[in-house]
């Protein structure tokens, strides 16, 4: 076989013959095992059906008692000039989350059109998750043109329409071939009753897809599944999704961008040393430096950073029992990562079957795709789908159900997610922090604190003084929970350093000027102080806040707390 394994998602609406074309697939290129055929015949003859093709894929009774494809099946077949994987993702309504599961892995997709019946809403449902999914190889295949006599202006009719609805999606369907699945026409070879279509066959299209970019050949995305305390080794654990990883190589273990060198590979059996690994191997490594690393953590090589932030920009299909809402609190799932996020803004809304768009939506109904804002509880590793779908691909819990899925938008869209508050970022981080919001105490004796929104990227001036607070035009700003350090020199923002890195450079000073992420002077009389200063913050709990605070912040050196009109009750 002359090339590689291709992964194909075949999507369509409910009855447009999406089980019926596969199965044909299957028949005319003899991948069926022996006795299919005659299996099928039977069920069918004992329900009273006639014989269907799609039948040789509702492999359950129930399945074919209802006549619809329930769940998201995986088929391999081989042609003569290599293996295939179709993923047949179910049409109906009800079954469109098996669809995103099946087709998310996918690199080239069928959209199968009844051309009699037209593009329909599930047609154009898929079309735009398939547009979601970053499918980029479409392939329109209109089937069932027996019922309209192979007539071409039908066909050029139904296409029409079909690349009207598709143009403002941006995406492109690179062939339409015209097919009758229960005929077997145009699937295997042509009997000339088209002869206005001079195109492709269905088999030889498939031949013709080229495959996407070898894994291998991407940059190294290895998201960390656990960490395992082994003698005196501690054995990080994992999945590599894409890229090679090699004994030797450094690394960085993000979100805090820690730097490393990878020591050795190890393995439950004694089989000789290993020394690199590749996309889809589940290995463990041990790496020269002691940190303590999480699960969630992504390793990556230091010159193909990912993205690192606390909000992102996501393109969301909705899925859930109850809409999405706008200020609510969800679980984000992503690669081996959890955690909590708000739904800041919902930018648009938009229905997949008619594109009608609704701006600044408080909602997201099922069934709706929209533009959604995330801001995050902590700190999370991803990238731009465009870049690693598995890094920019996540999942939505509602409850204890996956009520939606998205992807992560293009790098110059996602710092512009996150103006919540003032935010720092550069081309791969952005943090936020505290230190500039507005405190003030009310006449009634209560503190207020309100936050603004400004986004800094290097070398933008810096708002160091209101009138809450004054801060030196060169100072440090220590957002320890994302071990993270924001550098202002002369006002301006000059960097955003790894905690550790900042500690190593400045060992030697003499004294700092450094703030913690709301703003409070730290207490640091020599340079040992600040990794003690972080020694006792990993331990703090709510038994020792005061403690610690009394400890080593200082509220009123940089800040102060200016008398507001407003009145509290008393």
């Amino acid at each position: 076989m002359s090339k590689k394994s291709l992964s194909l998602v075949v999507v369509g609406h409910v009855d447009h013959g999406k089980s019926t074309v596969i199965g044909r697939l299957l028949h005319d290129t003899h991948s069926l095992p022996q006795g299919t055929i005659d299996k099928v015949k039977k069920i069918a003859k004992e329900t009273g059906k006639p014989f269907e093709y799609a039948y040789l894929l509702d492999a359950f009774e129930e399945e074919q008692q209802q006549g619809i494809t329930i769940d998201t099946t995986q088929i391999q077949f081989q042609t003569d000039n290599r293996e295939y994987v179709i993923i047949d993702a179910p049409g109906h309504v009800e079954f469109l989350k098996n669809m995103i599961s099946g087709a998310a892995n996918a690199e080239a997709a069928f959209l199968i059109v009844d051309v009699k019946k037209g593009v329909e809403e599930q047609t154009k449902r898929h079309a735009y998750m398939l547009k979601l999914l970053g499918i980029k190889k479409v392939y329109a295949i209109f089937n069932k043109m027996d019922l309209v006599d192979y007539e071409q202006a039908r066909f050029e009719a139904v296409k029409a329409d079909l690349i009207d609805f598709l143009t403002p999606l941006n995406l492109t369907v690179l062939d339409f071939v015209p097919v009758s699945a229960f005929f077997g026409e145009n699937i295997l070879e042509q009997t000339g009753i088209m002869p206005w279509y001079q195109g492709l066959t269905l088999i030889a299209l498939l031949d013709s897809i080229d495959n996407d970019t070898s894994l291998s050949e991407q940059a190294l995305r290895f998201p960390i599944q656990d960490v395992y305390k082994f003698d005196d080794r501690r054995i990080i654990a994992g999945r590599i999704e894409s890229g090679i990883l090699r004994k030797g190589d450094e690394i960085q273990i993000f979100p805090d961008g820690r730097k490393t060198v990878v020591e050795s590979f190890t393995t439950w059996h004694e089989t000789g040393e290993k020394t690199v690994a590749y996309p889809g191997e589940s290995i463990g490594i041990t790496v020269r430096d002691e940190f303590f690393n999480n699960r969630g953590e992504v390793i990556t090589h230091a010159v193909t950073p990912p993205l690192v932030s606390n909000a992102f920009l996501a393109n969301l299909f909705w899925m859930g029992k109850t809409p999405l809402v706008k200020g609510k609190r969800y679980k984000i799932k992503l690669a081996t990562q959890e955690v909590y996020a708000t739904v800041a803004t919902i930018e648009k809304v938009l229905d997949a079957s008619t594109l009608s768009q609704f701006e600044d939506a408080q909602v997201v109904n099922i069934n709706d795709v929209a533009e959604v804002v995330f801001n995050l509880e902590k700190t999370i590793v991803f990238d731009s789908f465009k870049d690693f779908d598995v890094t920019g691909r996540f999942v939505v819990i509602d409850g204890f159900d996956v009520s939606g899925g998205g992807t992560i938008a293009e790098k110059r869209e996602i710092a512009e997610a996150s103006l919540t508050g003032v935010h720092f970022a550069t081309d791969t981080k952005v943090v936020g922090v505290h230190a500039f919001d507005a405190y003030n105490i009310a006449l009634g004796g209560n503190i207020t604190r309100q936050a603004s929104n400004q986004l800094y990227h290097i070398g933008d001036a810096v708002a160091i003084s209101s009138e809450t607070y004054q801060y030196p035009e060169t100072f440090d700003i220590a957002v320890v929970s994302e071990r993270l350090v924001i550098q202002i020199r002369h006002g301006q923002f000059a960097a955003l350093t790894a905690l550790d890195d900042y500690i190593e450079e400045n060992k030697t000073q003499s004294d700092y000027t450094v703030v913690n992420s709301d703003g409070f002077a730290i207490k640091l009389a020599q340079a040992s102080d600040l990794t003690d200063f972080i020694t006792d913050y990993q331990y703090l709990d709510g038994k020792n806040k005061a403690t610690f605070y009394n400890k080593w912040l200082q509220f009123d050196t940089y800040r102060k707390l200016p008398f507001s009109d407003n009145y509290d009750m008393i």
